[in-house]
C-alpha cells in the first residue's frame, strides 16, 4: 500500500466484495488498517449478487455484518445474462464487464475515489497468462490503476500476497467464505490456467515468485516491434 500510494487522507474507498475469502479478508484489512493508519478514509463494502439464486446474498451479508462496515447490497441479473449471451460463449467476459461497469457507476454515485479489489499474487500471474494465451498481449493487473482522468483509482492491496496466506488469515479471523454460485466457475479459462500452473508450483516452489518478479522486470528491447495495421494485413 505504501509502495503504490494506494490510500490518502480523505479517500472514500469502495470495496468490491464477491463473498470469496480474498475480498472478505480485504474488507477486514482495510477496516483494521484504518484503526492504526496516520490518515483517515471512509469505507463502503459493496456486493453485487449475480442473480444465480440460492443463499449467496444472505451469506455474504452475514459475513460483512461481522466485519462491521457500511454496506451496500444489490441484486442483479448479470449472471443470467452472461449465461445466455452468444449461446453460452464468452459468458465470463460479459458478466465481468457488466459487473465492473456497475461498480464504476456505484463508485461515482457514492462519491468514492478508490475502488478496492481482493486480487492477490496468483491472480495477477494468472491474468498475465490469460492475456498471453487468449488475448495476444503481454499485460497483467496493476496494483494501482488510475481511470477516468484520475477521478477513480483501482487499488489491489493484496497484490503481493500469496493466496495461502490470505486463507490462513481468514481462518484465524473466523471468516467463512461464500461459495461462488456461478455454474461456469469450475470451467473457466482462469481455472484452466490455474490447473496448469499448480503442478508447476509444486514441482518448483520458487517458480511463483520468479514469475511474479518478472512482471516488474520487463525488457522491451528484447520483444518484437508491434506491426502496424497495414503490415499485419499484408503479410
Amino acid at each position: 500500500m505504501h509502495l503504490y500510494q494506494m490510500l490518502a487522507d480523505g479517500d472514500r474507498v469502495m470495496i468490491a466484495v464477491s463473498g470469496g475469502i480474498d475480498s472478505l479478508v480485504l474488507a477486514w484489512l482495510l477496516k483494521e488498517w484504518l484503526r492504526k493508519a496516520p490518515i483517515r478514509y471512509e469505507l463502503l463494502a459493496v456486493h453485487l449478487d449475480m442473480g444465480f439464486g440460492g443463499v449467496e446474498y444472505d451469506l455474504v451479508q452475514e459475513q460483512l455484518n461481522r466485519i462491521d462496515l457500511p454496506l451496500l447490497m444489490e441484486r442483479t441479473d448479470f449472471g443470467h445474462q452472461a449465461l445466455v449471451a452468444e449461446n453460452g460463449k464468452s459468458g465470463c467476459y460479459h458478466c465481468a464487464r457488466q459487473r465492473r461497469n456497475r461498480l464504476f457507476t456505484l463508485a461515482k454515485e457514492h462519491h468514492c475515489n478508490k475502488l478496492a479489489f481482493g486480487h492477490h499474487q496468483e491472480d495477477i500471474i494468472e491474468t498475465f497468462f490469460l492475456n498471453l494465451f487468449y488475448g495476444g498481449n503481454l499485460s497483467a493487473m496493476a496494483p494501482k490503476q488510475e481511470l477516468f482522468d484520475g477521478k477513480l483509482a483501482l487499488i489491489r492491496p493484496l497484490a503481493m500476497v500469496e493466496k495461502k496466506r490470505i486463507v490462513e488469515l481468514g481462518q484465524d479471523l473466523g471468516i467463512t467464505p461464500v461459495a461462488n454460485p456461478c455454474p461456469l466457475a469450475a470451467d473457466s479459462r482462469r481455472e484452466k490456467i490455474r490447473a496448469w500452473l499448480t503442478p508447476l508450483y509444486e514441482e518448483e516452489p520458487a517458480l511463483k515468485s520468479t514469475i511474479f518478479a518478472s512482471l516488474g522486470n520487463v525488457r522491451p528491447d528484447y520483444l518484437l516491434t508491434p506491426l502496424s495495421a497495414t503490415d499485419s494485413t499484408t503479410r
